[in-house]
């Protein structure tokens, strides 16, 4: 499998070879950067084309079909649609926090996206604590959520705020615990080391039914801390309007929108780097040959296939079952969720200490 870090440290060595150290770092940096917010953008706009089309195929209808073939052109008009609407001035409001809250929403996203390793070489960020940096990252747009709630002086955005505080930082405990059962069947929370470990076997076959019932309870947890239904209380349009973002338009309304859908690939990317191996391809102890040609898919492939199966069961999810209420909401992940998987950590403690998994 051909290792992308080979590309990168060819690079640095040539840049290093004409000028100092100083604009070597600077210029990496800027490439990193606008390379991250190209792909970043790109993606939001795959999934924003992808959940339309899935959509209509679950409501029998055709989605986007107008805009360029098949509609594929209809996230980019959709774009520039939102890049040059007006925005609108809203009084009594606290304007210092109502214009920062898009931004820390939108750059909680991004710094979790840019730890995510896409295939072998292929990673901005690896700490060695690089799942508990995501976990931090991450759950830093719950205060940008509840700025906007606050800030807009609207009590409908205000409601739709308090519900997504409640939301996200009681399920952000499953979604930690769940990565916490893996971090302890793989003895480190170095995201590259996870992978690695998953050379021989995903830990979703290897860790036994714990990590199952892990992998499962994630999904549930991070399905809903990025508001999408049946999860999608803090938006929910019969009752709030539009939830924590009512009042803002143009571009800032665009921020919580693309963060939304980064978050459903950063969740999906997560649980693929955690259970599923990341970029690791599918291997069959004793089967070389097969073994051997799923070596040669690339590991970008296996990253984002993994990732686009878990997009779609999301949206599959979404289209099909009713919203909760926010008592069972809530009486979801106290009562069931949090206990499970409580018992279900200490179990996967017990099968590591004695050398039970494969």
């Amino acid at each position: 499998m051909f290792d992308f870090q080979i590309v990168t440290n060819w690079f640095d060595e040539l840049l290093r070879g004409c000028m100092p150290e100083f604009w070597v770092l600077t210029i990496e940096f800027v490439l990193v950067g606008v390379i991250l917010l190209t792909l970043y953008a790109l993606i939001a706009l795959a999934l924003i084309y992808g959940e339309r089309k899935i959509c209509a195929f679950f409501q029998c209808r055709l989605g986007p079909n107008r805009v360029g073939t098949w509609g594929v052109l209809q996230p980019i008009a959709d774009m520039f649609k939102i890049l040059l609407k007006e925005i609108i001035s809203i009084n009594h409001i606290d304007k210092v926090l109502f214009y920062t809250a898009p931004f820390i929403v939108i750059a909680s996203s991004f710094l979790a996206f840019g730890a995510l390793p896409f295939g072998k070489g292929m990673q901005v960020l690896d700490f060695n604590i690089g799942i508990f940096y995501i976990l931090a990252v991450s759950s830093l747009g719950i205060v940008g959520i509840l700025m906007a709630g606050w800030a807009s002086n609207n009590k409908f955005s205000m409601i739709g705020a308090m519900r997504s505080g409640a939301q996200l930082i009681s399920y952000e405990l499953s979604a930690g615990i769940s990565l916490l059962t893996v971090v302890a069947l793989a003895g480190t929370m170095q995201l590259c080391e996870i992978v690695e470990a998953q050379a021989d076997g995903w830990f979703i076959f290897k860790g036994h039914i714990p990590a199952i019932i892990a992998f499962i309870i994630y999904l549930i947890a991070g399905h809903a801390e990025t508001n999408r239904g049946p999860f999608d209380l803090p938006e929910a349009e019969s009752e709030l309007t539009a939830g924590y973002h009512t009042e803002y338009s143009g571009i800032q309304f665009g921020f919580f929108y693309l963060s939304e859908y980064l978050n459903m690939f950063i969740i999906a990317g997560i649980a693929t780097t955690m259970f599923l191996g990341g970029w690791m391809p599918f291997h069959i102890s004793g089967w070389d040959g097969f073994n051997a040609i799923m070596d040669y898919i690339p590991s970008v492939i296996w990253f984002f296939g993994k990732v686009t199966l878990l997009i779609f069961l999301s949206l599959w999810v979404r289209w099909t079952f009713p919203r909760l209420r926010i008592d069972q909401l809530l009486h979801l992940e106290w009562k069931y969720l949090l206990p499970i998987n409580m018992v279900n950590l200490v179990v996967m403690a017990i099968i590591v200490v004695y050398g039970w998994h494969f």
